[in-house]
């Protein structure tokens, strides 16, 4: 296993364990369980668990969003699911959009990457088709390019026929042979249909069906249908057919039955279908396009959130794998660069040390696209900068429909979207306005949340007192004086006893920073200093607090009690409040906690040991409340 193999062992845990588990698949930033039964998943222990940005529930999915780095988690977390055996979902199917949603989502997220690299191919195609002339277009170079970036789009229903199967519960590679046959060359080049043409068309055993003029290469529908009849069908077959010729017979008969029923009666009927829903979003944008882009760009973050992006996503990739451009979620495209200004203005503007931290790698992720960090970490928690973002990205995303601009291919996010607004003949005039739109919707992002503004009531930064007062009531702070040591109280009475000696592991080997363990001898947990809850667990169990002068603490109140699920606890404050020291903040049961079989030992740490050159623990024991336990050092 990876380097988030505890991480992984925690997610698992915190979902309801392997056994709760249908199916996992991840998308950019998140992990996508289906589970059989979302309400044994603690969900509130994972949206606070190191590692884990939030979770959402949407599309009968279960999602962990985790960040940039969720494919490297997802081989961990596969490690520790194992094989997961086929089950049938008895979990909450939602309603029709719902399933709608995680139908198609499941289909196209696998193939997502690879569809957005082929499209980057082909914009590098017309690019060096533009700069080197008509002399690169007809050379093998070229068609290579092409190749790379075509042949995808060309097969394209034996690629979704492999990610329908899954999701349907048949066998993928019976669905890639079933599409495979409705990509047959003849079929694909008109040889076939041209050859019987003159006899009267083309038919099977006497009954007449047609094939589309560009065959049903780079279709999507038809397959889909196909896939789902066929993954009915084989389940059927399994049934009755004895096992001991159940290998080859039932891919025979479903091969038999479904393609034929595929070229008469479902490839037919899903053009049809394709054509209309294409048509009617088509004819919806042509209404008023400007007022199309407004709503798509406002709305396509809080779309993402849920997922309900994928609603869309299948006709885009319908009208360009025919060749045709697309402005479909043209309204979208610089809707990331008004989110990534919004973090800015946040980065900049906040007093919260950790917060600022939080923002540079969400600013980074969210050039290239990916804004779930940047959603969920910081602009939606404040509210006022997400809604800016929303209403920046509604203005571009009207603007960019004004300008006509469309999508000649699939392409990437964020600054990699460019290749896909280059037009085959190397015309670069999209992509030049979607690079000065992006630039305005990062300003306008900026300037809006900024003028906005947000509450920013957690300062974390070295202040003294009289400064950390100053920012807490608004006013300004024109100097910074940070002490050169701090005193931590004792927010407990009882026994002291070296970290070492802490029953877990990991605070044992102070791989969480220094600090000590107290063996309580009352329940009651207050204040060790002015400052702010920064992290209260919805178990109670645990809390995390900055001093004004920046000090981070963390009192746990026994070992492994977050499985008691907040029981024998009681919290007095909430998360974000500030407090003087000595403020009552948790009780415990001392008693209960034993009886039910858990050490009640309290590891106290300074989380954030590596800011100061030395943490001096005292040499009192026993300790009472309001003692002095630990002196802080900051190097001169």
């Amino acid at each position: 296993m990876g380097k988030y193999e505890e991480l992984a062992k925690k997610i698992v845990k915190e979902v309801g364990g392997k056994e709760n588990v249908n199916s996992l698949s991840n998308c950019i930033t998140r992990l996508r369980f289906k589970l059989k039964d979302e309400s044994k998943a603690n969900t509130e222990v994972l949206k606070n668990m190191d590692g884990v940005v939030t979770v959402m529930q949407a599309g009968g999915q279960y999602q962990v969003v985790i960040g940039n780095h969720v494919s490297d988690v997802r081989k961990d977390v596969d490690a520790v699911l194992g094989v997961l055996e086929p089950v049938k979902d008895t979990g909450p199917k939602g309603n029709l959009f719902d399933q709608f949603v995680d139908m198609i989502s499941g289909i196209f997220q696998p193939i997502l990457a690879p569809l957005s690299a082929a499209g980057m191919l082909k914009g590098v195609a017309a690019i060096l088709s533009f700069a080197m002339g008509p002399s690169f277009a007809a050379s093998s170079t070229y068609a290579v390019f092409n190749a790379m970036g075509d042949g995808l789009f060309l097969f394209l229903p034996v690629f979704i026929a492999y990610t329908s199967m899954k999701k349907f519960g048949g066998s993928p590679f019976l669905g890639m042979m079933i599409a495979s046959s409705l990509v047959y060359k003849g079929f694909i080049d008109g040889s076939i249909t041209a050859t019987f043409a003159e006899s009267g068309g083309l038919n099977f055993f006497g009954i007449p069906f047609s094939i589309p003029a560009a065959g049903y290469g780079s279709t999507v529908m038809p397959i889909i249908a196909a896939t789902a009849f066929s993954a009915f069908l084989e389940k059927q077959l399994r049934k009755v057919i004895p096992d001991v010729v159940k290998l080859f017979l039932v891919p025979f008969f479903t091969a038999l039955i479904a393609i034929p029923l595929t070229f008469l009666v479902i490839g037919p009927i899903m053009n049809v279908v394709a054509d209309g829903l294409g048509n009617g979003l088509i004819a919806i944008q042509a209404f008023n396009p400007i007022i199309f882009g407004a709503i798509v760009g406002f709305t396509w973050q809080i779309l993402v959130m849920f997922g309900m992006h994928w609603a869309l996503i299948p006709f885009v990739i319908i009208s360009l794998s025919q060749g045709q451009p697309t402005a479909l979620i043209t309204g979208s495209g610089s809707v990331s660069f008004a989110q990534t200004g919004a973090v800015l203005a946040v980065m900049l503007k906040t007093k919260n040390m950790r917060l600022k931290e939080l923002s540079i790698p969400a600013f980074i992720s969210g050039i290239f696209g990916v804004t779930e960090p940047a959603i969920y970490g910081i602009t939606l928690p404040k509210k006022r900068p997400f809604w800016a973002s929303c209403i920046v990205g509604g203005i571009t995303g009207a603007i960019a429909m004004g300008l006509g601009i469309q999508a000649y291919q699939m392409g990437g996010l964020g600054i990699f979207r460019y290749t896909s607004v280059i037009a085959p003949d190397g015309n670069m005039k999209f992509a030049i306005y979607n690079m000065i739109l992006d630039a305005c919707a990062l300003v306008a992002g900026f300037g809006l949340a900024w003028a906005l503004g947000f509450k920013d009531d957690e300062p974390t930064i070295a202040l003294s007192k009289e400064e950390a007062k100053a920012v807490a009531t608004g006013h300004n702070v024109t100097t910074k004086v940070t002490p050169a040591k701090e005193e931590i109280f004792s927010p407990l009475e009882g026994k002291v006893l070296p970290l070492s000696e802490a029953k877990d592991q990991a605070f044992a080997e102070g791989l969480m920073g220094s600090g000590l363990v107290i063996e309580p001898k009352t329940g009651e947990i207050i204040a060790p200093f002015d400052g702010t809850v920064i992290t209260l667990f919805p178990t109670k169990h645990a809390i995390g607090l900055v001093s004004d002068t920046g000090a981070e603490l963390l009192i746990h109140i026994g070992i492994d009690t977050v499985e008691l699920e907040g029981k024998c606890f009681d919290a007095f404050v909430e998360q974000n409040a500030r407090v003087k020291k000595g403020d009552k903040l948790i009780t415990f049961d001392i008693k209960a906690i034993e009886e039910a079989g858990y050490s009640t030992q309290v590891p106290i740490i300074v989380t954030n040991t590596q800011d100061y050159t030395d943490i001096i623990v005292t040499d009192e024991n026993p300790i009472k409340q309001g003692d002095l336990l630990i002196t802080t050092i900051l190097s001169n």
